[in-house]
């Protein structure tokens, strides 16, 4: 049992034990779901209006109240006397770093005010699921799928999301990825779809002389089997190939990047290269676990602080990776299935609670700012007089993700039975719009050219714009190519 394991309740202990992704189902329910475009070519030209969604799931419900500290709340204080994060003008050498004025996060997560400062990361505070249950299980599983009110739910938004969309590349037969060895809930119902703990080592087991005989048997066996056993045989052996051609090892981020030495960091290096090889990936999942911490939860020097400057640092590297050029567009998703109780227990540690916090991460994100409708935390403001009251469902953030940019309007079928409401986590100015007044017009070629040439310029002369709405073709970079788009928009082609 790792350490971070140590600090969690018997329930998730069991779950880790239990190898909780691999007795979910999910990997039962995605084997038998068949892909039908077993082969795919490297696109020379990828192009994509469509952000790459990254899911990132914290499991173990971590405490957005460290990572996003209310210090202008004196109840915050009161309620955690040695585990909350002081004040930014306490002195303290873990005070806050001021956010907005009234939120701060612990200062070993400062590797994230590039993001920040630069308008692409957003704290959506006090929220989450509304439902009341405080089981890991029920919760995450309530999450992954949501939806709430279909108890033989089985399939994943992020699933049903890629299921009800054309694939970016055509052919492709890795839409979706999961970079452990079950597929999270979340994917299942996703077509092309499969678990891949590690990118650069995937293929068939065993002594490398014979993998080409053994592979050359398996197709023979498989050709002669009726779908969906060969379609799903020729997809991962076009999947085996496909990624053989991608050069993980000797992958050199962009941007000044410095991706942590942590399975997390791994995966999101992993995940840069896959992004950027352009075969066409659409959605790609991570779990992180070890986050349930009611025994010595550590927010200063000990485990949540460690995780959480992982977190950071695995988050910095990849925006300052997919944000330097050639990248792409880019979303990170980050949530947990609940939040912490306010107030800390007897054992250093904080229990299962109701609210929590969700971190965005893209180019397109309206980001620098911490979105919420704060409860406050007082007794009486609090649910069920304890915990950190709901007041975004997290389905808002996630609907107009999928809407705005994974370019899928199909909410009522990823989302069933429920009304979303647009909070403004995402930019609401659109390509070409390079002065946001709402449409694009000859008026735009000035801050076109602005952000074609000097980015900083354009950022300085139009706050709140985003340079990458000069982005024509969608390939993540400002340049030469974005010309001709831009003029026909301006003609009206």
């Amino acid at each position: 049992m790792s350490k971070s394991e140590c600090h969690g309740c018997s329930e998730y202990l069991e779950l880790s034990r239990r190898q909780f992704l691999g007795v979910s189902g999910a990997g039962v329910v995605a084997a038998s779901l068949p892909a039908w475009l077993p082969r795919v070519a490297l696109a020379g030209e990828f192009c994509s209006s469509r952000d790459v969604i990254v899911s990132i799931f914290l499991r173990g419900a971590a405490d957005a109240m460290t990572f996003c500290a209310p210090f202008g709340e004196d109840a915050y204080y009161d309620a955690r006397p040695t585990l909350s994060i002081p004040r930014p003008d306490s002195g303290h050498p873990m005070a806050a770093l001021d956010l907005d004025g009234f939120f701060g996060m612990p200062p070993y997560m400062s590797s994230l005010i590039p993001a920040y400062a630069n308008g692409d990361l957003l704290f959506v505070h006090a929220c989450g699921s509304t439902d009341i249950s405080r089981s890991h299980f029920d919760a995450m599983k309530l999450m992954e799928f949501a939806d709430p009110t279909n108890p033989g739910a089985v399939t994943g938004w992020l699933g049903r999301h890629l299921a009800s969309t054309m694939a970016v590349v055509p052919g492709n037969p890795l839409r979706a990825v999961a970079t452990e060895f079950g597929l999270m809930r979340t994917l299942v119902g996703a077509p092309d779809a499969l678990p891949i703990p590690r990118f650069e080592t995937f293929n068939l087991l065993g002594y490398p002389g014979t993998v080409a005989a053994r592979r050359q048997a398996l197709t023979t066996m498989y050709d002669a089997t009726p779908d969906p056993l060969r379609t799903a045989a020729q997809t991962t052996q076009a999947v085996i190939d496909l990624l053989a051609t991608i050069d993980f090892v000797g992958y050199l981020p962009a941007g000044g990047a410095v991706y942590p030495v942590s399975p997390f960091g791994t995966s999101l290096k992993a995940s840069a290269a896959l992004i950027k090889s352009d075969i066409g990936v659409e959605a790609i999942g991570i779990d992180i676990e070890g986050w349930d911490h009611h025994i010595d939860m550590g927010p200063f020097d000990g485990i949540l602080a460690q995780k959480l400057t992982d977190l950071a640092a695995g988050l910095a590297a990849f925006h300052a990776d997919l944000s330097a050029g050639n990248g792409r567009n880019f979303v990170v998703v980050v949530m947990s299935e609940f939040g912490r109780r306010v107030e800390e227990n007897g054992s250093d540690g904080t229990d299962h609670g109701h609210g929590n916090a969700m971190i965005v991460l893209g180019n397109r994100i309206a980001g620098g700012r911490v979105l919420t409708q704060w409860p406050g935390l007082q007794p009486e403001q609090r649910f069920e007089g304890r915990d950190l009251a709901i007041t975004i469902d997290y389905r808002d953030v996630l609907a107009e993700i999928v809407q705005n940019r994974l370019a899928n309007g199909n909410l009522g079928l990823v989302f069933p039975n429920f009304t979303p409401t647009f909070r403004g986590v995402t930019e609401s100015c659109s390509k070409g719009d390079l002065n946001c007044d709402g449409g694009v017009t000859p008026d735009d070629v000035p801050g076109f050219a602005t952000a074609l040439m000097d980015e900083t310029a354009y950022r300085g002369a139009n706050p709140g714009c985003n340079p990458l709405n000069a982005d024509i073709n969608g390939d993540g970079a400002v340049d030469g190519r974005d010309i001709q788009g831009f003029t026909q928009q301006i003609l009206g082609e």
